[in-house]
């Protein structure tokens, strides 16, 4: 409890502290009116604060701050002054975002829970640092950068805050002022939908600047503590995954041309920074048979980086480097030999691909295509085929297609895209572009398509360099995956081609679309068994599987616990790899800074390490924890299942809160939902923006809902002590719960409770609310915690201050939102207050779950 203390105590001196001194500067903001706006927003605060538990509606609220507050009296003067204030809360979050990530290294010492150095000191006292040793050298972890529609600062605004967060660790607060003035000044938004390039752009300033210097500086680290200069790191740790310009799944702007444009970034980002880091070298290595060698390296990775046409390879660059090494040991003994190797070891780490580029797109359209294919080149319909012959059609065609053959935009350029992929890899390297993840598999045809497209377009099969993989995302798809692969694994031809691939699968399951789908505990659990299941299957074919975890559950929603998640998986699932997406926000906010990122990819890396070596019995599920857990789950279920089939579920949602709203901002270039603009449905909504939606309300049902009705059931049984036991023994099911509670922290009814009693959704909020107060009421009570995030005082005394700093904006969003739909005649004001004032609450929420 002291270090609980203690560490509450760190963060309201050196954050909590520093944003009120430094919100005052805000006053001397660059807005007409500024320092009346920075006093009238406490004022809507307390308002808010008191109003809002008393069952006061925002508009109530909002209508007495006016008259309080403020001598306006026209209806467009208040709207202005609304979008004032949301502007200056929006500067708000980005200042205390600045505070607390320069505080970061302050709050996180080397040495705590998950890193390195403890690694090192635990494996030393149980005598395993071997056994540690052995499977760093075997284990990597991968981070996918993508870019779904959450959030992305122009790059101007992304400067701003990186030269904020240096001012406010140097205390300096003369610049701190005339930033925060620029910061007044530059727009905030997007003028026009970001293009998937622009995403990739994005991405890639971090690229750039943070992670070339984190993930070499982790990769040393590692190297020093526990290997030798004669027996160095094989692994290269951590591996980038990139997404923008490869993901088409509900995009129509990725293109095979933005697919090349952005295979080219990469590769020209990478020569950019290496020519920069040779520079450095350069400055040492001014020795004689050295000097020359470097010179010429220098040049041709600087003419590479401006054409397209550049035949600099990597084996090329690495020959060139270990010259130049083996004559620095030979001729002038070794002389700064630890800076070369920190530059070939970046290379080692990078290639000429900084990020590998994953093609995805949904096993519907690639249907499609084959469909299309199949008639123009057989006359046949393939549906009506057997499945031998599509199978046989599928992997051995005799013919080989055109994509000037076809008219329909989505099948030539998906031809075209396969058809350019071995000129990226030859450009890259391999590792620039080797997987094809196909979303919303559920058969075998649905990976054997991708398998199709490859062979129709030429690939020989010992020139499909590619991992094929499979997304299961619905609980359809988690349900049939164990037959779906059994039959790969089985079939001649797929199995030749792993055996081309060391024998490795690499398998997506979909966090966020299993829990919009299946609700908390089910979505969850099914991804835990299915692990388990295709673990099993996979092992008894002699294949190494590799588990890629789509966003959205243990792993990142609550946004503390993704160490502890991957730590728990005991030794019935595979542990070959950690492989997760990052997005939106949460780049900025959990890598965005050379500290934050290697903590978070230490931590990652870590959990590998721990869940193989230092697996514990918590980590193990027995026989009747699994008992359960499978009660809970199938009880939750049904709860969620009665809330989605619930009359009012899809109007709740498309009426009350912001889902229809994200794609109209300018914060993604991928569409909202599927389906284009036909009426909202529940199959065709994207995952982030319906998680976002329950976010921007405060409900964030997809959290929680029906945990609380799962162990009440289990109450009511008298066997709420088999519960307790179970969140105490079981690290698994702990987990789930702790990241619910995050879920529930973030939480904050009174802001609809004025929904309560309206005619229409009142009976649809209190079946809500109910679920909300029993699953922070039995999650406390299996616990023992007195409050929500007990375990986790840092995150928790961040998540206060945000929610804190944003309230405000929640209430002016409701009272916008309530506006529409009353049909004020200012309606189109009001809808574009909602969409300005996502960003704040995005931002200041730092996941959107």
């Amino acid at each position: 409890m002291r270090s609980t203390n203690s560490s509450q105590l760190k963060f309201h001196q050196i954050v909590e502290n520093k944003f009120q001194i430094y919100n005052s500067l805000f006053m001397s903001l660059p807005y007409d009116e500024m320092q009346k706006i920075g006093s009238l927003i406490p004022f809507l605060y307390e308002e808010s604060k008191k109003g809002l538990p008393e069952g006061k509606s925002p508009n109530e609220i909002i209508s007495d701050f006016f008259e309080k507050y403020t001598d306006l009296e026209t209806e467009e003067e208040k709207i202005d002054l609304m979008y004032r204030i949301i502007q200056y809360i929006e500067r708000q979050v980005v200042l205390f975002d600045s505070i607390e990530d320069a505080a970061f290294s302050s709050l996180h010492p080397d040495n705590e829970k998950g890193s390195i150095e403890s690694i090192y000191h635990i494996a030393l006292a149980q005598n395993k640092v071997d056994e540690v040793r052995e499977k760093m050298n075997n284990f990597v972890t991968r981070v996918v950068f993508t870019a779904h529609p959450t959030q992305f600062y122009p790059t101007n605004v992304q400067q701003i805050i990186q030269d904020l967060r240096d001012y406010i660790q140097n205390d300096s607060v003369s610049n701190i002022d005339l930033l925060l003035q620029q910061l007044g000044k530059t727009p905030f938004i997007n003028q026009e939908k970001p293009t998937p390039y622009d995403e990739a752009v994005s991405i890639v300033y971090y690229l750039r600047n943070v992670y070339y210097q984190a993930i070499g500086k982790l990769n040393n680290e590692i190297n020093q503590l526990f290997f030798t200069e004669n027996s160095p790191l094989k692994s290269t740790v951590i591996q980038l995954g990139f997404w923008p310009g490869g993901d088409r799944d509900g995009n129509p702007f990725v293109t095979a041309e933005i697919t090349w444009k952005v295979a080219n970034l990469l590769r020209t980002s990478i020569l950019k920074n290496y020519y920069h880091h040779l520079k450095n070298v350069r400055r040492r290595l001014t020795f004689k048979h050295i000097t020359e060698p470097l010179k010429e390296l220098s040049d041709i990775i600087y003419q590479n980086m401006f054409s397209e046409e550049g035949n600099l390879s990597l084996d090329d660059l690495k020959s060139r480097l270990y010259e130049i090494r083996e004559t620095l040991i030979r001729k002038h003994d070794g002389t700064f030999l630890d800076i070369l190797d920190d530059f070939i070891t970046r290379v080692d780490i990078f290639g000429l691909h900084f990020a590998s580029l994953d093609i995805r797109q949904d096993s519907r359209i690639h249907q499609k295509v084959i469909n299309q294919i199949v008639e123009k080149y057989t006359g046949k319909n393939f549906l009506e085929l057997s499945e031998v012959d599509k199978i046989e059609l599928l992997t051995n065609p005799n013919f080989k297609i055109n994509p000037n053959d076809f008219e329909e935009d989505i099948v030539v350029d998906t031809i075209k895209n396969v058809y350019q992929l071995k000129t990226i890899q030859k450009r890259n390297g391999e590792q620039g572009i080797n997987r094809y993840i196909i979303s919303n598999s559920e058969t075998i045809f649905d990976i054997l398509n991708v398998y199709g497209l490859f062979k129709f377009c030429g690939y020989k099969e010992d020139e499909i360099n590619f991992d094929i993989v499979p997304l299961f995302e619905t609980i359809r798809g988690l349900d049939g995956a164990e037959t779906t692969m059994n039959k790969l694994y089985n079939l001649p031809i797929y199995a030749n081609h792993l055996n081309r691939r060391k024998k490795k699968q690499s398998i997506m399951l979909g966090f966020s679309d299993g829990t919009k789908d299946g609700g908390y505990i089910k979505a969850n659990w099914e991804i835990y068994r299915t692990k388990e299941i295709l673990t099993a299957i996979s092992e008894k074919n002699q294949i190494d599987v590799i588990f890629f975890d789509g966003r959205g559950g243990p792993p990142a929603r609550g946004g503390g616990k993704t160490h502890e998640f991957y730590a728990s998986q005991g030794k019935t699932i595979a542990n070959h790899e950690n492989q997760i997406t990052i997005q939106g926000q949460t780049i900025t906010s959990n890598y965005g800074t050379l500290p934050q990122a290697k903590y978070n990819f230490e931590q990652l890396f870590t959990a590998g390490i721990i869940s193989d070596v230092f697996a514990t019995n918590a980590s193990q599920i027995s026989t009747e924890q699994r008992t359960l857990i499978d009660e809970l789950a199938k009880i939750s279920y049904k709860k969620y299942e009665d809330l989605k089939n619930h009359s009012s579920f899809m109007p709740y949602l498309e009426n009350m809160s912001t889902v229809k709203y994200y794609g109209k901002t300018n914060i993604g270039s991928r569409p909202s939902k599927r389906g284009g603009d036909k009426q909202l449905e529940f199959d065709d909504l994207r995952a982030i923006p319906f998680v976002g939606s329950w976010s921007q309300l405060k409900q964030n049902i997809p959290g929680y809902f029906g945990v609380g009705t799962a162990i009440n059931e289990f109450k009511k049984q008298g066997r709420i002590d088999e519960i307790k036991d179970l969140f105490e023994n079981s690290s698994f099911f702990r987990t789930l719960i702790q990241n619910s509670m995050m879920s529930m922290q973030k939480t904050y009814f009174p802001l609809t409770y004025y929904m309560k009693n309206d005619p229409e959704y009142g009976e649809f909020w209190n079946i809500l609310h109910d679920e909300f107060k029993l699953s922070k009421e039995l999650s406390l009570e299996i616990s023992g915690y007195s409050t929500l995030m007990q375990d986790e005082p840092l995150n928790k005394a961040s998540v206060e201050m945000r929610e804190k700093i944003v309230l405000p904006l929640l209430v002016i969003q409701q009272f916008a939102l309530n506006k529409i739909h009353n049909e004020s005649e200012h309606k189109e004001e009001y809808e574009q207050m909602v969409m300005r004032s996502l960003f704040g609450n995005i931002n200041a929420s730092r996941n959107s779950a």
